[in-house]
């Protein structure tokens, strides 16, 4: 549905928690079509992140382990500068 969505199970380190709600703001976008939510929509938006966001971590918490990590890396990841050694 929306290839933006990146794979959470399997990441290592776990998925955190704002990489989850990340991924359920992208999916409430989505589905609802609203890109900034507006006065109107707004609370309803926000309720739906939030409901997402708790369903996918329930979701993610029992699944059993992948045995391959997912090939792409969360947006947020990629973000973050890289260690250092």
């Amino acid at each position: 549905m929306c290839r933006n969505i990146t794979t959470l199970r399997g990441l290592q380190p776990e998925a955190t928690p704002d990489e989850i709600e990340a991924a359920a703001r992208q999916y409430v976008r989505k589905v609802s079509g609203v890109q900034k939510p507006s006065a109107a929509t707004d609370e309803a938006f926000e309720r739906a992140v939030r409901d997402v966001t708790e369903a996918t971590a329930r979701l993610l918490a029992q699944l059993p382990p992948r045995k391959q990590p997912p090939t792409t890396v969360p947006p947020l990841r990629r973000l973050r500068p890289a260690a250092t050694a």
